[in-house]
């Protein structure tokens, strides 16, 4: 396949690197790729500048959290009493003003990043002419085309719609319809309790919408630890959630006011609204892929080696279409990784340690194994447990429920695995991280000290707790 440097090409093609989409992962790479000195063009709508990450997908909806968690005043009410409220009668536009506030501000950074690092940005949206030439057509103009020796893919995805579900954007709605909801809804049914179901679901759940989830699974989050899921699911059923698990949806039946879901069990269940998470679809249907020698599989997704090439060896893919993890986070990495080894230039690898941030109410974030995935490898391990109502930090801001777990191997008392759930979850994962990143031990939490009063404290209790344990087991063998 080649080493990846870039042809000497004399200048023949218009770009060293074209990268098609803008999102964390485009971004990314033209960035690399313009810091290494290359010619680099971004091609991309004008009014999707970020992608989807920030116009409509993650930045959105973890705004739409921080407002709701705001003006709902729900973190609060274990201090100020159940009926505490910011304000009583919160809207749409009350949630929707916050939210495009940040996509305004985030939309301006992406911009002036590509403008200060002199990467072309050309509006509009591109589709493969030939493998080294792109038709990019904007709004108005007719197509250009724009030739390149490097090009990454970097289109994204968008909400999978089921051809038997009838959508439409008000009643029936994705994860897209969210932000042009027209009221809050008193009711509302979610299919599917995935990362993007549930996030919703306990939203509207704080708001005070009465929410059913609908999984065909056994369980929701399954590669999230199991006792983690158990306390979010407890958490939600108090915020009035109801799961239907094993069931599937037969149909929607839309009526005047609202939408039936009806079960293949033969539940009947009324809502104002009805959001399918149904997983998501590589943005690959109008690139005309065929035409550069590549093919997507059904889901839209394209396959790329170690160095996130794709079978033709000068195109490379980055990001959601090529699926898991899907993560803005690791995109990014993606995005850095591609650019540097398309312009021949040497760079380590992604470490294989990466967290998992859940941004439901509470939060969820975890790196390493779960205690199902450590017994099935039959990898021996201790627990420590550190529960939010024992910090000071817990009580001062009135959060009870959190906990924080080690995994802890009890051979040579590295982390295994660390699990949180609770305020600040995603935040706190990386102090864990590091520790395991860096080849820590659980004595380096249990010796080191921690700020008084913090969340953080939550990993030496843990870890002396893990010790205590372990420190059991010796006494008895002696």
């Amino acid at each position: 396949m080649g080493t990846g440097a870039p042809r000497q090409t004399g200048g023949v093609n218009d770009f060293d690197l074209v990268v098609l989409g803008s999102g964390p992962g485009g971004q990314r790479a033209a960035i690399a790729a313009a810091k290494l000195g290359r010619r680099v063009a971004i091609v991309d709508r004008r009014e999707m500048i970020g992608g989807v990450c920030i116009n409509t997908g993650t930045i959105p909806s973890k705004t739409l959290r921080e407002a709701v968690l705001y003006l709902t005043g729900l973190s609060q009410r274990e201090l100020y009493g159940q009926s505490y409220r910011v304000k009583e009668d919160i809207t749409v536009a009350d949630l929707g003003m916050r939210t495009q506030h940040v996509i305004g501000r985030e939309v301006d950074v992406v911009r002036s990043q590509l403008a200060r690092n002199h990467v072309t940005v050309l509006p509009g949206t591109g589709r493969f002419l030939e493998p080294n030439a792109i038709g990019v057509a904007g709004d108005r103009d007719r197509e250009r085309k724009v030739t390149a020796d490097r090009i990454v893919i970097a289109t994204g995805t968008r909400p999978a719609r089921p051809g038997s579900v009838e959508f439409d954007d008000r009643t029936v709605i994705d994860s897209d319809g969210i932000i042009h909801l027209e009221r809050i809804p008193e009711t509302m049914v979610v299919v599917g309790a995935g990362v993007i179901g549930i996030e919703y679901a306990s939203m509207f759940a704080a708001l005070g919408t009465k929410v059913t989830v609908v999984e065909r699974r056994d369980r929701m989050l399954e590669f999230c630890d199991l006792e983690i899921v158990e306390a979010l699911k407890y958490h939600l059923r108090d915020l009035a959630v109801t799961f239907r698990f094993r069931e599937t949806v037969a149909s929607v039946e839309r009526m005047a006011r609202g939408a039936i879901t009806v079960l293949e069990s033969g539940k009947r269940i009324p809502a104002d609204t009805v959001m399918y998470s149904a997983g998501r679809q590589g943005m690959t249907d109008g690139l005309a892929l065929e035409a550069a020698g590549l093919a997507a599989d059904h889901r839209g997704r394209i396959k790329v080696d170690e160095s996130y090439r794709t079978e033709v060896p000068h195109i490379y893919a980055v990001g959601d279409v090529i699926g898991f993890p899907s993560l803005a986070a690791t995109s990014m990495e993606q995005g850095r990784l591609a650019a540097h080894h398309a312009c021949g230039e040497p760079v380590a690898e992604i470490p294989e340690l990466q967290p998992i941030g859940i941004y439901t109410i509470p939060e969820v974030s975890f790196v390493g194994r779960t205690e199902d995935q450590l017994t099935e490898a039959k990898v021996p391990f201790e627990v420590g447990i550190s529960r939010y109502r024992e910090l000071a930090r817990g009580q001062i801001i009135g959060d009870s429920y959190g906990m924080l777990k080690l995994l802890v191997s009890p051979e040579d008392h590295s982390l295994l695995g660390v699990h949180v759930f609770g305020t600040g979850a995603t935040e706190l994962v990386h102090i864990g991280q590091t520790v395991m990143g860096c080849g820590g031990t659980v004595d380096y939490l249990v010796n080191a000290v921690f700020n008084y009063p913090t969340l953080a404290e939550s990993y030496k209790v843990a870890a002396l707790d893990a010790m205590n344990k372990m420190r059991h087991i010796a006494r008895l063998t002696e």
